[in-house]
């Protein structure tokens, strides 16, 4: 973002910022390349859950298998019309760069990452109904592969309405010791407000692409009840809280949605073999530490609690 220059940023503003724009291009994408999709699967996979949960190690991890389509940053800013952008975009160097969350993974052009949270904030729920299905074939047909791998945190509030359309998908939601995951978030929040505040950009390229966890322009996942202020870390181990009481509220009963433990999985290899079998591919065994940071803030001795027992709760109805 830093390294966008004026028509770079124009360019995004132009394709990314106007829903007449967006709507105007996939249908353009349709009339030429739906007609060359000969295929109709349904076993894709979306992991969705709240940030810092591990959900882009799940996603890269998959994605390293070759099996899956998934929207990159090559694709960026034509998101709706990947086809017809891919025969005019001249062909860059991959160059990896450290990504912004300031964590220790790097980015470069070819990395998946959730850009369809672009086509899915443009469209109401009837026309994604009808549209969904033809553009993850679009993003197939591309890469030229059979099965999509999409991570979008957004996704949560989805589920059901994905599962309408996809009904043979996985759904994979990781989750996180909640003191920790609430630190990594109320560090995130800082890290992007700061960033924001030296590049105007930055919250204006988040806004286009829909993401709102941090920064100036955060929106919380659920209204909080109690702790108000983001610069209160019990706000973001609230917003934990509520955010996984609705998920075992309305989606541990669907079969073909997995809970996965972030801790467990980085540590266990037998989970990752759980995995490679639901999903019907190979997960390469790899070794990473678990991250936890030191956490020197007070939390709220109730909510503290009452989240531990939701992770505890959240373990025992794994279904992979």
């Amino acid at each position: 973002m830093n390294n966008y220059n004026f028509f770079d940023r124009l360019n995004h503003q132009f394709f990314l910022s106007n829903h007449y724009v967006k709507k105007s291009f996939f249908e353009l994408e349709k009339k030429i390349f739906n007609k060359k999709i000969n295929f109709k699967l349904q076993d894709h996979v979306f992991i969705c859950g709240l940030p810092r949960s591990g959900t882009t190690m799940l996603l890269n991890l998959i994605h390293e298998t070759k099996k899956f389509a998934s929207l990159t940053y090559y694709d960026m800013p034509l998101i709706m019309a990947p086809n017809l952008f891919s025969k005019f975009k001249k062909i860059q160097k991959d160059k990896v760069i450290n990504r912004y969350h300031s964590d220790g993974l790097n980015i470069s052009l070819s990395s998946p990452e959730a850009f369809d949270e672009v086509f899915l904030s443009t469209f109401n729920e009837d026309e994604i109904l009808e549209n969904y299905e033809i553009f993850v074939n679009l993003i197939c047909l591309k890469y030229e592969k059979r099965r999509y791998l999409s991570k979008n945190n957004n996704n949560y509030k989805r589920i059901k309405l994905i599962n309408k359309i996809f009904n043979n998908s996985i759904f994979l939601l990781p989750f996180r010791n909640p003191l920790q995951q609430a630190n990594s978030l109320f560090f995130q929040n800082k890290n992007f407000s700061n960033l924001q505040s030296k590049n105007k950009f930055i919250t204006s390229y988040m806004n286009y692409l829909g993401h709102n966890e941090f920064g100036f322009n955060h929106k919380y996942w659920h209204k909080p009840e109690i702790f108000l202020d983001q610069n209160d870390i019990n706000y973001w181990l609230e917003q934990w809280k509520l955010f996984h009481l609705n998920i075992i509220n309305n989606y541990k009963s669907l079969k073909n949605f997995f809970l996965i433990c972030y801790e467990d999985f980085c540590s266990n290899e037998i989970e990752k073999k759980k995995l490679s079998k639901i999903l019907g591919i190979k997960i390469q065994s790899f070794s990473t530490e678990i991250s936890e940071k030191k956490i020197n803030y007070n939390f709220n001795e109730n909510l503290k609690n009452e989240c531990i027992e939701i992770y505890d709760t959240l373990k025992t109805v794994l279904k992979y």
